[in-house]
């Protein structure tokens, strides 16, 4: 007991030294003794009771310290707990809410609508529709957006679901993956945006028969035939609002938390921290409408972007002014596979 006090001691003078701040308090000098005297009577009558010293620490004072850090004399930061509560809270309670909502949304409209088919045959004459560089630009993107998205749960909701079910070991080692994973395949996802931006922008310009497409929302409810250029007004929303704009915020984000050497402050940290939370769920909740329209929204979808080519009857049935454009350009972009079996074939995603 004895050494436990003379530890519990040691500990708050140090705090109480560390935590001091720079400038001198406008205390007298009698004053401070008297202080100095009731703290030694307290450590006498409660050795644990360390409360003044906590106080003093949490008031976001500034101790003298060798390390060269912003912040580093700074050994409680009390906004850290805000950030704590609303990240933990509000952000992830609503941000997880948010994404079953979009599943529930995606899982009605399939179990409504269903796959949405061709209304003629397939005519077995195939048409490029995305080159080599473009898939690859795309799958790039894709597949470390997915390998982003549920590492990124795991960090985020892991705690709360995960460890009752997995239990504390078995977490550890997940969550460990998942932080390396995320950390090292983020740079790599921003990477993938930049070249998509730049493969694809020009065909994804707004225009005026846009808003034809979303006076109908695309036929997607009626089966009403709206055309449409190389990619309509729906995919042309995801690619400035998602690929785009939220690339750039989770990115950007993702960059000050990933490297922290540079100088930031914890409370700017914490505001990338949140940032990058609330954009990443919104970048999930919209990739849930794409990805449910690539491959199970529309028939034959995944094939386009996994062989580059398309059935005219589907180039005419979705994009039908791209299908007049390409028809019109030289004869190379049509194969005639006639004498093979057709195979069904449906939009892109």
């Amino acid at each position: 007991m004895k050494r436990l006090m003379v530890l519990a001691g040691a500990l708050s003078f140090a705090l109480s030294v560390f935590a001091q701040p720079t400038a001198l308090p406008s205390m007298t000098r009698d004053e401070i003794s008297q202080q100095q005297s009731q703290q030694k009577e307290r450590q006498q009558q409660q050795p644990y009771n360390n409360a003044p010293v906590w106080k003093a620490a949490r008031g976001a004072v500034e101790g003298y310290t060798s390390l060269p850090a912003p912040e580093a004399g700074v050994l409680i930061q009390t906004d850290g707990q805000n950030w704590r509560a609303l990240r933990n809270g509000t952000v992830s309670v609503w941000g997880g809410w948010a994404l079953v909502a979009m599943m529930l949304v995606v899982g009605i409209f399939y179990a409504v609508r269903g796959t949405i088919q061709l209304h003629e045959a397939p005519t077995g004459r195939m048409m490029d529709r995305f080159s080599l560089l473009e898939r690859m630009a795309h799958w790039s993107t894709a597949v470390s957006f997915c390998v982003l998205a549920v590492s990124g749960r795991i960090l985020a909701f892991g705690k709360s679901i995960l460890i009752p079910i997995l239990g504390f070991t078995l977490f550890s080692w997940l969550a460990f993956i998942a932080k390396n994973l995320h950390n090292f395949l983020g740079p790599l996802f921003a990477l993938s945006c930049v070249i998509t931006f730049v493969v694809f922008v020009r065909d994804n310009i707004p225009k005026a028969i846009d808003l034809k497409w979303i006076a109908s929302a695309g036929g997607l409810f009626n089966d009403k035939h709206v055309p449409s250029e190389k990619f309509n007004a729906g995919e042309k929303v995801w690619f400035w609002g998602g690929v785009t704009l939220l690339g750039i915020v989770v990115s950007a984000s993702g960059f000050v938390l990933d490297f922290p050497n540079f100088g930031q402050s914890r409370a700017t940290m914490q505001f990338a921290n949140i940032v990058h939370l609330i954009g990443a769920t919104l970048f999930m909740v919209a990739a849930l409408g794409h990805i449910y329209m690539g491959t199970l929204g529309v028939a034959g979808a995944l094939d386009a972007m996994k062989t580059g080519r398309v059935d005219e009857t589907w180039a005419k049935e979705h994009h039908e002014i791209w299908y007049e454009q390409a028809k019109a350009a030289p004869s190379k972009n049509t194969t005639n596979n006639v004498g093979k079996t057709p195979v069904a074939v449906g939009g892109d995603d």
